[in-house]
């Protein structure tokens, strides 16, 4: 029984907490305990649960289902080796309680022994006239295992028995993405749908599945028959906006996203997106008021930030997106994308020091595409530091082995450095593993590409090829 304001259901709770304060001593029943400890454990009261049941059991110390309460609480605390011992009691008594082999499972899986929660799982379904708890906690146990198969099956076996136990719903739907079974789970919330067609929280999963399969026209549907089961559903709006924006339909995705603005406080993410699709229509001065909103709302959405600054970028107001990529960076200086950013703008600007500093954190943070070496090995060639161009190069080559722009960037750098045996040496590789790229290479380096002996190398090459 749920307790709640203003109802005469609540008279054992206030009872108890009556006693609680003025020591008095009440009798109730074991079925008033029961409700008053689940109040105060769905609440996250644990320290009042516990009384509840130690005062339960000296009123009735024979309750096993008390005892089980009991049980479940220092299962929470990880007190195990107790709670197996007061379980073991209880067993001895009541073998065919399935709660005693729920919570048996319970003390396995925390143990992280998910193959014997799996058998007292199963042994708790042999005792019980309904098992859709017990379907859902196996689901969980496979999870566990990654074994999505079975998990999904234990799922939707709860489903059938309790249509609406909406997390073993989304746990099913769970295990379809992670076996790539799209088809199957679109199959499958189909026939659910059948026999559930006002069903809100389904019609959203199968518009997400949709769009996944690129069916935007059946996504769209979908998530119009969500919104119309529940016209507060905000994630149905936020879905149908994303496909619409897939589909260039910017204003009706803007309406879509504003809809979620009047049914609850603003969310960063709709506040974002409706500034992505202003931008793509060319409302400039809403696109930046939005971004501005966005980071507002949640200074620690990268998006947010990265929105703002790529906006600035597009209208190579470059110094803006400086002033942004900086005020983000002080925010969160360990993150990846506002370094690179930050490397890219100052490049931009001419601030060669300051875009290899970046480069560098770029780096250091995890980031190996190729691009951020090349650009890096640039700013350096720039600087007129080529040792540590070269050595920036030889690093690259560790993760993209022969890789052609790094070969023409060595070739380069030795040349300039007056070492023409090595320059010829990765001259001759690049060649071989990238011979397209050689036009930009000659157009980013032309005094080392227009000496003879280079051109000699070039040209053998070619007759060789031919």
């Amino acid at each position: 029984m749920q307790f709640s304001a203003h109802n005469e259901q609540n008279l054992p709770l206030e009872k108890f907490e009556s006693m609680l304060k003025t020591n008095d001593v009440y009798f109730f029943d074991t079925e008033d305990f029961e409700d008053i400890i689940h109040h105060y454990l769905n609440n996250g009261k644990i320290s009042l649960a516990k009384k509840a049941i130690n005062i339960g059991l000296e009123q009735h110390p024979t309750s096993s289902e008390l005892k089980l309460l009991k049980v479940e609480v220092m299962v929470f605390e990880n007190r195990l080796d107790d709670a197996e011992q007061l379980l073991s009691e209880i067993a001895s008594i009541e073998i065919t309680n399935e709660e005693v082999y729920i919570q048996k499972a319970n003390i396995y899986s925390k143990k992280e022994d998910h193959s014997s929660a799996i058998e007292m799982l199963k042994l708790a379904l042999s005792y019980t006239d309904d098992g859709s708890d017990i379907y859902s906690l196996l689901g969980m146990e496979y999870l566990f295992l990654d074994n999505y198969v079975l998990a999904k099956d234990n799922f939707i076996k709860c489903i059938e028995q309790d249509p609406e136990d909406y997390p073993a719903l989304y746990n099913a739907i769970y295990c379809f993405d992670n076996l790539e079974d799209t088809q199957g789970a679109i199959d499958f919330l189909n026939k659910y749908l059948d026999k559930n067609p006002y069903c809100e929280v389904a019609w959203h999963q199968i518009g997400k599945q949709f769009f996944t399969e690129k069916r935007y026209k059946e996504a769209i549907a979908a998530f119009d028959f969500a919104i119309y089961s529940d016209d507060t559903f905000i994630g149905a709006y936020i879905e149908k906006g994303k496909v619409l924006e897939k589909i260039k339909r910017y204003n009706e995705a803007i309406e879509n996203y504003e809809v979620t603005l009047q049914l609850e406080d603003p969310t960063s993410f709709a506040l974002l997106r409706i500034g992505k699709c202003h931008e793509k229509l060319g409302n400039l001065d809403l696109a930046k008021e939005y971004f501005y909103k966005t980071v507002h709302e949640d200074p620690l959405l990268d998006k947010g930030w990265i929105a703002i600054t790529d906006f600035y970028v597009r209208q190579d107001n470059y110094r803006k997106a400086l002033y942004y990529i900086n005020k983000a960076i002080n925010i969160d200086t360990e993150n990846v994308h506002y370094w690179k950013r930050s490397a890219f703008i100052h490049l931009k600007l001419h601030f060669y020091e300051e875009a290899d500093l970046a480069y560098k954190k770029t780096v250091e943070l995890g980031n190996y595409e190729l691009d951020t070496w090349t650009a890096w090995t640039d700013v350096l060639i720039k600087l007129g530091e080529y040792n540590s161009a070269i050595q920036c190069l030889k690093q690259a080559l560790e993760f993209y082995p022969s890789e052609a722009v790094l070969e023409y960037r060595l070739s380069a750098i030795y040349y300039m450095l007056g070492d023409a045996i090595e320059g010829s040496q990765h001259l001759k590789v690049a060649l071989k593993t990238g011979y397209r790229h050689l036009k930009n290479m000659t157009e980013s380096f032309p005094s080392v590409f227009s000496r003879n002996t280079v051109k000699n190398i070039i040209t053998n090459f070619q007759k060789a090829s031919n």
